[in-house]
């Protein structure tokens, strides 16, 4: 470890220091000055997502911060009662929230889009795709473009889009020397925004059903141009690429991928993806149509449970789904349609669709 290094390990240590010594004031000063009934209305419930917000910037890790700030969060609650804490942290939390039928229903819904990644990895449709899509864009601009277009056109779930995008434009933006940071930046700024903006999507059949007393899509259509959030970061994330602006650590990033060095930063993330077993039969064909039907699948599905064939019409029947139930019978039928498609062309054999079921 050369000065410089040990200089900024000192420095990170002691405003580690610091966030510890502040975090625990903040809470004895919170535990003495609140109780159970008040807490929820004061100021003490900003505290514990300010917690974690400051400790994953200081230490950059993020799911340590996430847990001390819940468990800051049940302290508070608690009145800084050490069976109160733990009681509200698993039982209350954790527990609760991995019992919940919606929330294991996402889950399963997550890994079964982890599944179908994978196998289009694996069957070669991801790589075709990016070969298909290197022949066709020219510059750095145009593949950052593209990765913004193919993540507003993937529009279903903000979770498959990133899935998706990521493996299909990594070998398009490494080709033409786009950071990894800045391949993640397009990402992130396009799978969220458009999702919450899209009137037929898993976040609007989610929201749409905690409405009651109106039409759910209808108020959700209506609050899309005040959806501020979302509207600015796609305009900003397009005036970015448009301009050729970074700023900032992004700067950095960019300029040493110019340079060759992709990543910045000693962590090689996807650095031996290309050493991954893919099938050479693959086609652009193997990715568009798995994609195509786990949309149509979802959609089917969300309107499924909503009653829809039961003659509720469609905009009722979307607004009234249940998503973490229509979401995973979707994804279910997509991922069988996929792997009928490719057992019928030939891609992939059955054993090693199987295999890419762990891999998911």
């Amino acid at each position: 470890m050369n000065e410089k290094e040990a200089k900024r390990v000192r420095r990170d240590r002691i405003a580690l220091l610091i966030a510890v010594v502040c975090v625990i004031a903040v809470l004895v000063t919170g535990a003495a000055t609140t109780n159970q009934d008040t807490v929820q209305e004061s100021f003490w419930a900003l505290v514990p997502p300010i917690i974690a917000i400051a400790l994953a910037l200081v230490t950059k890790e993020v799911y340590s911060s996430l847990f001390i700030g819940i468990l800051s969060g049940a302290m508070l609650y608690s009145g800084f009662s050490f069976e109160g804490t733990l009681t509200h942290t698993f039982q209350d939390g954790v527990i609760s929230v991995l019992s919940d039928s919606y929330n294991v229903g996402i889950l399963v819904f997550l890994v079964i889009l982890g599944i179908m990644v994978a196998m289009m990895n694996r069957a070669g449709g991801s790589a075709a795709f990016g070969q298909w899509a290197s022949r066709h864009i020219k510059t750095r601009a145009g593949a950052q473009f593209a990765t913004i277009a193919l993540g507003v056109l993937i529009f279903i779930d903000d979770y498959f889009n990133c899935l998706t995008v990521g493996s299909v434009m990594r070998p398009v933006t490494d080709k033409h020397q786009v950071s990894r940071a800045k391949l993640a930046y397009l990402i992130d700024a396009t799978a969220a925004p458009v999702c919450i903006i899209a009137p037929i999507s898993s976040w609007a059949a989610a929201v749409s059903g905690f409405v009651e007393g109106k039409n759910g899509i209808a108020l959700f259509v209506q609050t899309i141009p005040y959806n501020y959030y979302a509207l600015l970061t796609i305009a900003m994330m397009i005036m970015l690429v448009a301009l050729n602006v970074d700023y900032g650590p992004m700067a950095l990033h960019e300029k040493n991928a110019i340079r060759g060095d992709l990543y910045t930063t000693p962590d090689r993330p996807y650095a031996n993806e290309s050493e991954k077993k893919v099938s050479a039969k693959g086609t652009v064909f193997d990715l568009v149509i798995p994609v195509a039907a786990l949309v149509v699948c979802c959609v089917i599905g969300m309107i499924y449970t909503g009653g829809f064939f039961s003659g509720t019409d469609f905009v009722d029947a979307f607004a009234g789904s249940d998503a973490s139930v229509g979401l995973v019978l979707g994804s279910f039928f997509g991922l069988v349609i996929t792997i009928v498609i490719y057992l019928v062309r030939q891609v992939l054999s059955f054993k090693e669709c199987m295999e890419c079921v762990p891999e998911g």
